[in-house]
Order: C-alpha cells, then sequence, then structure tokens
C-alpha cells in the first residue's frame, strides 16, 4: 500500500487522483477534516465520478508530529510520497516551519527506516536549489550557500532535505522532486491559485524577476515514474519553462479576460514595501505579507535547467500557456 501525505494539499489531492485512477491501494494523511472536500473537488474536475475515486483512499487523521497516529498509518505500507508541508515566507513563522518541514520529516523518514519502506518520495522545493549569478543556469548541482539572506521557506526545506538524505544514508531509498512555482487548479486562496484570483480582481503591479513554472501533471507524473523507476537517492528538478514574472501574469490576465498590470514595482518601492509592513506587523501584529527575502526573489533571474528529468525518465513537460488556460478555464468556472 502507498501511503500519501499532505492528501488536501495541491500536489497530495492531484497525486491521489492519478494514483486511484491507476488503482492502486491508497492511504493518505489529512489535518483537517474540512479540507476532505477540496480533494473531492479537485477529484471532479478530472473525473464524472468522484466519489468512487474518493472513496478508494483510506483516510487517516494524524499529524506530522505524532508519533503513535503515524506509526498507525504506517502499518502495511510499503511506499511512501511525502507531500505535507508548511508554506510561509513570514519570518515569525520560522519555529513553526522548522516544527512542520523539518521534524515533521525527520519523523516520516524515521518511521521509513524502521517499517522498511521501499522507496520514498519528497516533494521540496527550488528554493532549496543553491542561488547563482545571473548569467548561470540553476540545476540539481548548483550548491546551497547557508550564508545567504535564505527565506524561513527555504531554509526548512533545506533542513527537511537533510533529513531524507540522512535517511538515505541509513538504507532507505529515496528521490526528491525540486518543483518550481506550481501551476494547478482548486486552491485559490494561496499559492499559485491566489495568483489566479488576484490578477482576476484586478493586480495593479508586476515586478521584474524571473522564475520556473510547472503545471502540477509534470509534477505529479514524474514522482510516480520516479517511484516506478530503479533511480533512488537523487534529486530532479520539475520545471517546465523559466518565464519572467510579468510575462506570466501576462498570459494569466489574457487566459481570464481581464486587464494585465502595467505598473512595475520598483525596487524602491519593494524595499519602502517590506520595511513598512513590518513595521505594520510590529504594531498591529498583522501577518506578515512581503518579506525583505520575498522582495530579493521577486526581483531575482532564476533559470533552472530540467534537462536530468528529460533525459533519465524521458519526459516531455507540458507548455507552460496550456497549464495556465486550463487552469484558468476552471478559475472561471468557478468564478
Amino acid at each position: 500500500m502507498i501511503l500519501v501525505t499532505g492528501g488536501t494539499g495541491l500536489v497530495g489531492s492531484h497525486l491521489l487522483y492519478q494514483l486511484t485512477t491507476n488503482n492502486n491501494p491508497v492511504r493518505a494523511i489529512y489535518r483537517n477534516k474540512n479540507k476532505l472536500a477540496l480533494t473531492k473537488k479537485i477529484f471532479s474536475y478530472y473525473s464524472e465520478n468522484p466519489d468512487i475515486l474518493f472513496n478508494k483512499i483510506d483516510w487517516v487523521e494524524a499529524d506530522l508530529l505524532d508519533i503513535p497516529l503515524l506509526t498507525e498509518a504506517f502499518k502495511g505500507i510499503t511506499h511512501v510520497y511525502h507531500a505535507a508541508a508548511f508554506v510561509s515566507f513570514e519570518p515569525d513563522k520560522y519555529h513553526l516551519l522548522r516544527k512542520t518541514n523539518i521534524e515533521g520529516t525527520a519523523n516520516i523518514v524515521n518511521l521509513s527506516i524502521a517499517n522498511k519502506i521501499e522507496k520514498l518520495c519528497y516533494v521540496s522545493s527550488v528554493a532549496t536549489i543553491g542561488s547563482a549569478t545571473s548569467k548561470d543556469t540553476l540545476n540539481e548541482l548548483t550548491l546551497w550557500n547557508p550564508e545567504a539572506d535564505n527565506s524561513v521557506y527555504s531554509i526548512t526545506k533545506y533542513g527537511a532535505e537533510m533529513e531524507v538524505w540522512r535517511g538515505t544514508q541509513e538504507g532507505l531509498d529515496a528521490v526528491i522532486v525540486n518543483p518550481g512555482v506550481i501551476i494547478g487548479p482548486g486552491i485559490w486562496n494561496y499559492g499559485s491559485g491566489n495568483i489566479f484570483k488576484k490578477v482576476y480582481n484586478g493586480l495593479p503591479f508586476y515586478t521584474k524577476g524571473v522564475t520556473g513554472y510547472v503545471g502540477i501533471e509534470d509534477v505529479v507524473l514524474p514522482m510516480m515514474k520516479l517511484m516506478e523507476s530503479p533511480i533512488k537517492n537523487e534529486r530532479f528538478i520539475l520545471v517546465s519553462e523559466n518565464w519572467p514574472y510579468k510575462q506570466f501574469i501576462d498570459k494569466i490576465a489574457t487566459s481570464l479576460n481581464v486587464k494585465a498590470p502595467s505598473k512595475k514595482a520598483s525596487s524602491l518601492l519593494l524595499q519602502m514595501g517590506w520595511r513598512l509592513d513590518w513595521l505594520k506587523h510590529k504594531l498591529t501584529g498583522k501577518r506578515r505579507r512581503l518579506s525583505k527575502q520575498l522582495v530579493h526573489t521577486l526581483n531575482s533571474k532564476s533559470v533552472y535547467d530540467n534537462t536530468k528529468l528529460k533525459t533519465q525518465l524521458n519526459y516531455q513537460f507540458k507548455p507552460l500557456e496550456k497549464s495556465i488556460k486550463e487552469v484558468a478555464g476552471i478559475f472561471l468556472k468557478e468564478h
């Protein structure tokens, strides 16, 4: 049986759809019962009988930090997809990020070793790929720089990767995938789905940065192929194409039939923005929306090389424009 953590997230829900479609016996971990409906809704995008597929899943309520519940969830498991994570770029959430992303992953790794799991697939992020000059293309061998001003999210995802690699030294077979910005439907209040929502409602500004994007299908299918392959103890960048933020936002606006943002957010404006955001947080306690590290990312040019995955799996990524149009179509039906 296959275990999937983070079954109600964007990657987890789409992965569960593919696994159940292929009639794989699956157990999935969730934390919030109210979010189970979200997974079923995502199933309905692709199937006329989402309930049939959804009911194939053995759902288990468990927290990544609750060892007794996790121990029960691991009974009878042969393969693990670890997709659960806490995503935040708010500096004050650092300790919570460490708990979920690093300690939670350590628990999954330890239980995988104890239960002699055949293979683990960990969903990381390109946020853990080391930085380079603007002329360089980043790949799986680009070294992480611990001295850089890294975001709290990237620090904890890198720490989680270290737990996986530690597991491989203790006999666990594992693969790590590093997706870029994942484009997928269903979750509109955060992540890339929230970008569609903001553009639809009238996003005034764009930034000058460049980064890698990937459709959700091109995340879950390579994960499954890697788990079925003899490949082990390696990581793979999952990026379909590298686009400037403006090109990405403009394509979303076109697909949603709304006006694209026309104002470029200058470096000065963004630098002022994160400082005012910090002050607002200190005075009112409201959540941070813009951090120093996020501003750096929005202005940086990061180009990722997907050659390794395409070569080793003979895999072809879907054009990014097509992924955007598909997500926009679903968004418009719901809004």
